[in-house]
């Protein structure tokens, strides 16, 4: 007999209590490895504990005098090594599902903060929590925020955010039928959710995510000063100084668009073509621009700047017309959503027709670019704040 949802939110439920049980002898158990790590290398580095130290103390409080936290490091450790084992829950708050953002956010934007996590020593012991915390989220114990309860996310205020009609799911099973959080987080599209717009006419380019227009930009410069306020794209950063794409796409446009923890978080290509090169080029994780100084908005201020700076795919896509060259898809990762992952087809060679799968981002908010070479685009058909569904029309090309 096929489990209802209701069956399977009591078995979440009785889960959720045992945990509370295993929790609440948690001072008893050891601390996880990589928080280990992290502080035997604070200890041998006495420059990076300084970085630490000081991108706390810096901290300013809230105009009200709240005082903001974490307010020593035993206390960002102690945060973090808790947060490795626990699910993201729904929320209201700003940072739904980004609990990782809800410890580090007030350290990321001090004026010692904003240096800190550019130190390469401190900024791989991040990736190497992140490694530790994906690596949970994929575990089937992850799974025990799917469920129907208020902090659920298939509770009544997630639901409002996510039409699970739209996705590749089983209610009849535990869990709806996914494996882990992760699993549920990249779920996958049924059939005919986001029908291709013009599939067949190259004079039209898709939207490759369900996202929001961040900003589109003309005239690309090989080399810009990416760290100031108006956050330019520099292309010798963005594309890895590959010198025969930073030359094709000088001059060029871009289109980048954001996704929220509610989006769908598959990337699709733009255009009809033909791949030819695909790659994930490693980066940081936490930074953001000086120019912004204390951003509470989870890097959203700082998008332009992340492109130039925090893991990304590159995928390199030749159009079927000629008269369009070369289009690069480029979803970067923000904030602890820095896992960018190819589908394993996508390699030099592989033909790819218009809204045929990627990759996809594992867990969390992320944003995204489609770049053109110069005078390739006659028009773009979206403006800055609107939301794209996957499959429509954003750009017509000459």
């Amino acid at each position: 007999m096929p489990r209802t949802r209701r069956q399977s939110w009591l078995d979440v439920s009785r889960q959720t209590k045992t945990r509370k049980v295993r929790l609440g002898a948690k001072k008893k158990q050891r601390e996880h490895a990589v928080i280990r790590e992290f502080k035997e290398m604070i200890h041998r580095r006495p420059i990076e504990r300084q970085y630490m130290e000081t991108m706390i103390s810096s901290i300013t409080p809230a105009r009200d005098g709240t005082p903001r936290h974490p307010k020593t490091l035993k206390e960002l450790f102690d945060k973090l090594d808790r947060v490795l084992t626990h699910a993201p829950e729904f929320n209201d708050t700003a940072l739904v599902g980004t609990p990782l953002s809800g410890i580090l956010i007030w350290t990321m934007g001090s004026p010692q903060g904003l240096a800190a996590y550019r130190r390469i020593r401190i900024n791989a012991m991040f990736g190497k929590v992140l490694a530790a915390y994906k690596k949970f989220l994929d575990s089937p114990k992850s799974r025990y925020v799917l469920n129907t309860s208020p902090s659920g996310w298939f509770g009544p205020g997630a639901s409002k955010k996510i039409n699970m009609a739209d996705y590749q799911h089983d209610p009849s099973k535990p869990y709806d039928g996914f494996k882990s959080w992760n699993d549920f987080f990249a779920r996958k599209l049924r059939p005919g959710a986001r029908p291709v717009v013009a599939p067949d006419d190259n004079k039209l380019v898709n939207s490759a995510c369900d996202s929001t227009v961040y900003r589109i930009s003309f005239n690309l410069k090989e080399k810009s000063r990416f760290w100031i306020k108006s956050e330019p794209y520099s292309l010798n950063a963005m594309l890895n100084a590959e010198e025969k794409y930073v030359k094709k796409f000088t001059g060029g446009s871009v289109y980048q668009a954001f996704l929220n923890p509610f989006n769908y978080h598959r990337w699709h290509s733009p255009i009809n073509g033909t791949i030819e090169k695909a790659y994930v080029q490693p980066g940081m994780f936490f930074t953001q621009t000086d120019a912004m100084k204390e951003d509470p908005t989870d890097q959203d201020l700082s998008e332009g700047y992340l492109t130039n700076v925090e893991t990304r795919a590159i995928i390199y896509i030749k159009a079927d017309d000629p008269s369009i060259g070369t289009v690069c898809v480029m979803p970067v990762g923000m904030v602890e959503i820095s896992s960018c992952n190819l589908n394993k087809h996508i390699k030099a060679g592989a033909k790819v027709r218009k809204g045929d799968e990627l990759g996809y981002f594992a867990y969390g908010g992320s944003t995204h670019c489609v770049l053109f070479q110069p005078g390739v685009v006659k028009r773009f058909t979206r403006s800055k704040g609107e939301f794209v569904e996957t499959g429509q029309i954003i750009a017509e090309v000459n």
